[in-house]
């Protein structure tokens, strides 16, 4: 039983409210662990010494852009199903072929960056790196790499279950992927229970395995689990579809565009504060993390509007729409709200997580990373709103103006804004982050006005596939 036939004896929004939650929380401790997995990897390497710590940032890094615009594309896949989920709920053929073309897409956008990655040594040294360092971070890349395919074939059969509002099972796979990544990098890292003392390479099989493992988890799921099952998903796997391939390239290449301007944007902003000093950009990192941390509640929002969204989008409901577009945008603000309120009344608690506050040698980047969480907690508020408003107007298959107003507010306001306010004007780390919060501010705004005008229009708002960037 769906979550919205579980809930159909009660008013509409109501219902709305109990379906978005019951489908947003696993979807959230779901991001939260795969986040466990990469913070694993820094703390266990971290043992080793500064400059594997070190390598393993430039190398993560240079793995982390090419890897979220591929898992933008295989997003494609989300409002599609639920489009599809809408029309017919009982329907299989349609997801089974949105499915399987998910899965050819991360084979397409697999091959080109496993071609940039294996010359990831050569891209380090070009970009100025330490020779020493570009050296142990393209080995580790070597290792880690081949994480890609199947990381990406997770999220594709995730998004399947989420989807037909079953995302427990992702949960439980994404937790048992946690506790074998932490015990395999003990293992390779250190060479423990008889296996090799492999250091940085052993960090990357670790987390590649993890992604293999993911994936077998997720396709085991679907193929022996019986509301799943019947869909026969991996049958005639190879068999092309390209009509069904055209559409989710169509709408999930503007999706990674829009993902990997955000993420540049951050990895520009970090530049940026080490250009000011180390302590600012301790600061900094200090702070993103923090931010990391409470963002994993508006992205599974994100994610769980794109679903409930999409799902009255293909049953041509108006008034469903609206619903839960609103209900997704109040849960994703409203808790950035709080964890805003969190940053400004106890800052010194959460940097304490990171480092010791009572070592001297600490005073500096601690009283800076208090500054840059008083301008995080604005910047929370509108990050909540941007990724919630681009989750609900995936939902309804617009994704192509949204991307062009994230290239916009990140790349054409806020970083510009950032630099002249911290390097003209003497903000300093301050002034990056005011460029931050205004970049995203902007975004936000212009997300949430198209949003108004969907709304307003109804199903007739709702952007059509294969249409102009005007639509």
């Amino acid at each position: 039983m769906s979550s919205t036939q579980a809930y159909a004896g009660a008013s509409p929004w109501r219902a709305e409210i109990r379906a978005m939650l019951a489908l947003s929380w696993p979807m959230v401790l779901t991001n939260l662990a795969q986040t466990a997995m990469t913070a694993t990897d820094v703390m266990i390497l971290g043992r080793v010494g500064p400059n594997t710590l070190a390598a393993s940032a430039l190398g993560a890094n240079l793995y982390f852009a090419p890897l979220v615009f591929g898992l933008g594309l295989m997003l494609a896949t989300v409002p599609m199903m639920a489009r599809e989920v809408g029309r017919n709920r009982h329907s299989v053929r349609d997801l089974r072929r949105t499915v399987r073309q998910g899965l050819w897409a991360a084979v397409f956008i697999a091959i080109p960056v496993w071609a940039l990655l294996w010359n990831g040594e050569a891209i380090l040294l070009a970009m100025g790196q330490e020779p020493a360092l570009a050296a142990e971070a393209g080995d580790y890349l070597h290792a880690l790499q081949w994480g890609l395919l199947p990381f990406y074939f997770y999220i594709v059969l995730r998004s399947f279950i989420a989807t037909l509002e079953r995302p427990g099972w992702a949960l439980v796979v994404a937790f048992i992927a946690v506790a074998f990544n932490a015990l395999a990098n003990w293992a390779l890292v250190f060479g423990h229970f008889g296996f090799p003392e492999m250091g940085i390479v052993g960090s990357g099989i670790a987390t590649s395995l993890s992604s293999f493992l993911m994936f077998a988890g997720m396709a085991l799921v679907v193929s022996l689990d019986r509301r799943f099952r019947r869909y026969h998903l991996f049958g005639r796997f190879w068999r092309a579809d390209w009509p069904r391939f055209r559409e989710l390239l169509w709408l999930g290449l503007p999706i990674a565009g829009m993902m990997a301007f955000e993420v540049t944007l951050f990895n520009a902003a970090a530049f940026l504060m080490g250009l000011i000093d180390a302590a600012s950009l301790a600061a900094y990192a200090i702070a993103m993390q923090v931010c990391s941390i409470s963002f994993m509640v508006p992205l599974g929002v994100n994610q769980a509007a794109t679903v409930r969204v999409g799902i009255a989008y293909g049953a041509r409901d108006p008034s469903g729409i609206s619903r839960a577009g609103w209900t997704a945008y109040v849960i994703g603000v409203g808790f950035m709200a709080f964890a805003a309120l969190a940053m400004i009344t106890v800052p010194h608690s959460l940097i304490s997580i990171f480092i010791d506050i009572g070592n001297p040698a600490n005073a500096e980047v601690v009283t800076i990373a208090v500054t840059f969480l008083a301008f995080a907690a604005l910047f929370q508020i509108v990050d909540g709103a941007q990724a919630v408003g681009a989750g609900m107007l995936r939902g309804l298959h617009d994704t192509r103006i949204p991307m062009v107003i994230a290239a916009i507010g990140y790349w054409g306001i806020g970083l510009p804004l950032g630099v002249v306010l911290a390097f003209h004007f003497g903000f300093r780390g301050n002034g990056i982050w005011m460029g931050l919060s205004a970049g995203l501010a902007a975004v936000a705004l212009l997300l949430l006005i198209r949003w108004l005008r969907r709304d307003r229009l109804g199903l007739m708002g709702a952007a059509p596939m294969r249409v102009g960037l005007g639509a």
